[in-house]
């Protein structure tokens, strides 16, 4: 059987569910799966030289990251979480009550909290962000990541990325268990427009991966089809501005459209 990365996710879910790895929420299927260990994981952040020099940080909102959140407070850092499904713009400030206590940075840290203290940032905002830290499906130590499948990830950096906010020199980081982790995930299966990581943390170790695939430095319109682009109201918005600028932002099914007017 071929292995795709369908494949890959089902297989390591399975193994999350199957050996008790998993945490709340469940089933871990189709998520970014939580699992025991998650804030040792994430606990490792504070040794990396990365995170302890960041001011901006943005971590994925899902839950096995709840720790690395509430990290990025404590450290009275810029902690921004994506907005879910992108629906409302492309990421929120999180802003704690003045003078909080852990109690009020952990409740901030929490997917309830996240929707409670944010402040919308705009696509004008001219903020620098000095790490990413997001959660996985599968990762190999190549830095290859295999996200739930929906390129939710991948996007918020190529829109970063054509803001200006993020260039390739942004640390990206991944905390998963460790059977997460692949010996190798096949070339193949990573595109240029699939975000690589650069460290993978989990409960027993730090992996320094060896990366050999740029990340994406823009949106590929030619990824995306008419469906996703009308799900996610900002990339209407950043596509005005790169045609404007003169450049291709036909969407995948315009594409193949044009292709095949060609060849009539």
């Amino acid at each position: 059987m071929d292995i795709t990365k369908a494949s890959i996710r089902q297989k390591v879910w399975n193994f999350l569910e199957e050996k008790n790895i998993a945490c709340f929420p469940r089933p871990v299927h189709h998520r970014i799966p939580n699992f025991k260990g998650a804030a040792a994981a994430n606990e490792r952040l504070k040794d990396l030289e990365a995170f302890q020099g960041a001011r901006t940080v943005k971590v994925n909102p899902d839950k096995p990251q709840e720790h690395a959140r509430f990290l990025t407070l404590e450290a009275r850092k810029t902690l921004l979480v994506p907005t879910p499904r992108l629906r409302t713009g492309l990421f929120n400030r999180i802003v704690p009550p003045s003078n909080p206590s852990k109690d009020d940075l952990r409740k901030c840290s929490t997917s309830r909290g996240v929707r409670e203290f944010s402040l919308p940032i705009g696509l004008d905002s001219h903020m620098t962000v000095d790490i990413i830290i997001i959660g996985s499906v599968a990762v190999s130590r190549k830095g290859y990541r295999i996200g739930k499948g929906e390129g939710y990830a991948d996007m918020e950096f190529a829109m970063m990325s054509t803001m200006g906010a993020v260039d390739q020199h942004t640390t990206v980081v991944t905390t998963v268990h460790d059977c997460q982790v692949m010996d190798d995930i096949p070339d193949h299966l990573i595109g240029s427009h699939d975000l690589t990581v650069d460290y993978i943390l989990t409960p027993t170790q730090t992996i320094r991966c060896d990366r050999d695939r740029p990340k994406p430095s823009g949106i590929v319109w030619s990824k995306l089809d008419s469906e996703k682009f009308a799900q996610i109201p900002i990339l209407k918005t950043l596509r005005d501005r790169e045609q404007k600028a003169g450049k291709d932002v036909r969407l995948k099914d315009e594409v193949v459209a044009g292709a095949g007017n060609h060849g009539n």
